[in-house]
């Protein structure tokens, strides 16, 4: 169950020749790939291009029309390696990955896809998850398309632009024999706008004529001799190929006047927020009319060197706009100049930051520096420095801050990752601290407050890999991995479970089963209980665990259960018996299990049926400010407010209306210092005439005793 359907947007890929799309850039992405005439479609999903996984999901009748092959794929290797059907067979075929994680797992793959090249069009589709927003270290794609020779696409971000870029970059790949990637930030995955369509192809060659007669080509497999004569193929006729056609289709564009002194070069993908800079500066309008030349590369790699030759011609210096580091393009603009003699000075770096995310307030300041420094006549007031001034925005932004409560980043509201590590700091206490080799996941908000549980993490499913040299009989304390279901099944049973059966470790693997890749959006997992029409779900983790040889195995089927959590990880850390132990936590990823009830009780409700939901609360006039129901869970719905008491100075516990009732701060409190101040509360929809009559009863009972109360502070006060 993915966190956004796309169930009613996916008709637009049915639209013809000469109709117009309006809509997101996810989408029409899948349309082009349609109209180029793919002919299979893998990927693993993963920000920014999640969605695009998802719309291939909810498109899945449309692609089965078109004889189009979709699946999701274990992992990104996985995905890549399905580009194999391209090397000796006339089929189009794209996969798609996040970047750069996904590029890393991919990259074995992807190396002998560019080695031995495709004879289809082969292309990547790569979600370039760099700048603010990013989970992930800050790394760029473009150094696996150098160190692999796999052409870059960088498109502008707009829908006509990115459509284009998937239409050309299938042409490129087969005009050079060179899988391509193309490269899409998420302002570019979720930008909007409209394009002009055309009909969807049915490939010609389809996977059932590859099938029925094979075909093969020795040259093409990574053997020597041939891998020496694909390094020579590369230089002597791939790269020619490729600069070839990206001259002859224009895919990389010029705007502005012909003759100027200085000039912009630029990633595609960074035009909207360079035009923008321009507009501010008083140097372009929105339409992208610009006073100041711009060579914008919607291919980054190869670079074209008559084309940045031509560009530069009679200018004194161009700027280098290029997100991230190395400055891999501006180093190649430089080495280009040198060769040819050029006596055009380079910007970049110097005045635009080595790295970070170029926002718009960057962009302002690094192009509005360079224009200062080498043509200060263009700009309204020369000479003077540029700078952002804080406006109206800026104040409302600051005014909100102010309110908002500093937390560190954290488990949603109810989710049952949080009671399993609530018991497992708990059994620090008992137990005594533990190595914690982490994971990637949601369950990665652990190594932060309130939980502080975790020292490494190596990589996707590598938690139990990441702890393989803490393996040593001189000691019986035993480290504990954490790894999610998604990366269980991701690689985690190979090069976790089945690494440590075979060189007997004696130490414990904790995995947070929660129904879903929860992280990436609530894709649906092998291990998923939902019913899924077109993959193979419900296959339990402890039987593929005990199928590659772990013994103790312990499957936690409620982890909001404290007590249960807790006897199975001190089972795990204390038994005599020697071997891997793995502990399976279970329990609904609580996001995905809204999605899915809130709109069946909504409607239950609209129908006129009794619904009961569960809130928790806090007695102000019992809590006593211990605050441990905080320190021990963190719940976002967890907050203070002031003590009503004016003998008391403390804040007391509040619970906010964003509670789920999972009960988890409830249990905390009581396992930890026996609170009585929490109490459990039933919201009633279409109350029965048993439930107004036993509201009733119950008010009238309570009224009479705090009466009473009342009564007696007054006999003591007199």
């Amino acid at each position: 169950m993915a966190e956004r359907s796309f169930t009613q947007e996916v008709s637009k890929l049915r639209l013809g020749d000469g109709q117009t799309f309006h809509g997101e850039g996810i989408l029409a992405v899948t349309k082009a790939l349609l109209q180029s005439g793919v002919s299979y479609v893998a990927g693993y999903q993963g920000a920014p291009i999640s969605h695009l996984m998802d719309v291939l999901t909810d498109a899945n009748d449309i692609l089965a029309e078109l004889g189009v092959h979709f699946e999701h794929s274990a992992s990104e290797a996985t995905a890549a390696a399905t580009l194999a059907a391209s090397v000796n067979y006339p089929l189009r075929g794209a996969v798609t990955f996040k970047s750069t994680v996904g590029t890393n797992v991919a990259s074995d793959a992807l190396a002998n896809l560019a080695s031995g090249g495709v004879r289809g069009g082969a292309m990547l589709i790569v979600g370039e998850d760099y700048g603010e927003g990013s989970s992930i270290m800050q790394e760029r794609s473009h150094a696996f398309a150098m160190k692999s020779q796999v052409w870059l696409l960088d498109p502008r971000p707009n829908l006509p632009s990115i459509v284009r870029a998937v239409e050309k970059g299938f042409e490129l790949s087969e005009a050079s024999n060179t899988p391509v990637m193309l490269e899409l930030r998420i302002r570019a995955c979720h930008v909007h706008g409209h394009f002009e369509t055309r009909a969807n192809v049915r490939p010609e060659f389809t996977l059932k004529d590859a099938i029925e007669r094979p075909q093969r080509d020795t040259n093409r497999i990574v053997l020597p001799p041939a891998s020496y004569l694909h390094e020579q193929e590369k230089t002597t006729k791939r790269w020619p190929a490729a600069v070839r056609f990206i001259r002859e289709h224009g895919l990389n564009e010029v705007f502005g006047p012909s003759q100027a002194e200085v000039g912009i070069i630029l990633q595609g993908g960074m035009y909207n927020g360079v035009l923008r800079a321009l507009q501010l500066l008083g140097l372009a309008d929105v339409f992208g009319n610009t006073q100041v030349p711009l060579y914008v590369l919607g291919v980054t790699y190869p670079l074209v060197d008559e084309e940045v030759l031509a560009f530069c011609e009679g200018k004194r210096a161009v700027l280098v706009v290029e997100e991230g580091q190395p400055d891999f393009i501006a180093q190649n603009i430089h080495t280009v100049l040198h060769r040819a003699g050029s006596h055009t000075e380079v910007q970049g770096k110097d005045v635009l930051p080595m790295g970070g995310e170029y926002t718009g307030a960057v962009m302002l300041k690094g192009v509005g520096e360079f224009l200062r420094q080498r043509a200060s006549a263009l700009l309204p007031q020369p000479g003077r420095a540029l700078a952002v001034t804080p406006g109206p925005a800026s104040e409302l932004v600051a005014a909100a801050v102010a309110q908002v409560q500093p937390r560190p980043p954290s488990f949603c509201t109810g989710c049952p990752e949080r009671p399993i590590f609530t018991a497992l700091k708990m059994l620090e206490g008992e137990l005594g601290p533990r190595h914690v080799s982490a994971d990637i996941g949601c369950h990665l908000f652990s190594i932060l407050p309130p939980f502080n549980i975790g020292s490494t993490t190596m990589g996707y499913g590598l938690g139990w890999a990441g702890a393989s040299a803490f393996n040593t009989p001189e000691t019986d304390r035993r480290t504990l991995s954490i790894m999610g279901d998604g990366g269980f099944w991701h690689n985690g049973l190979t090069s976790g479970v089945g690494n440590a059966v075979f060189n007997k470790t004696d130490n414990v693997l904790l995995v947070v089963d929660n129904g879903y890749s929860a992280a990436t959006g609530g894709q649906d997992v092998l291990s998923s209980k939902a019913r899924n029409e077109i993959r193979a779900t419900n296959h339990p983790i402890e039987k593929a665990v005990r199928g590659v040889g772990v013994n103790w195995v312990r499957t936690v089927t409620h982890t909001y259960s404290l007590a249960d959590m807790k006897q199975a990880l001190r089972e795990a850390m204390t038994t005599t018996e020697r071997g891997p132990k793995v502990v399976v936590a279970q329990s609904e990823c609580m996001l995905n299990r809204q999605r899915r009830e809130r709109p069946l009780r909504r409607k239950k409700v609209q129908a006129g049926e009794r619904m009961v939901r569960e809130r928790f609360g806090v007695d102000p006039d019992t809590c006593t400010g211990d605050h441990s129901c905080i320190r021990l869970s963190g719940c976002p719905s967890l907050s203070i407010k002031p003590n009503p008491d004016p003998l008391r100075t403390d804040p007391v516990t509040a619970v906010a209306d964003s509670c789920v009732g999972c009960g988890l701060c409830g249990e905390v409190a009581h396992a930890a210092v026996l609170c009585p101040s929490f109490y459990r509360a039933e919201i009633i929809d279409n109350p029965s005439a048993w439930d107004r009559w036993l509201q009733k009863v119950s008010g009238r009972v309570i009224g009479w005793l705090q009466r009473r109360i009342e009564r007696r502070l007054e006999g003591i006060a007199a």
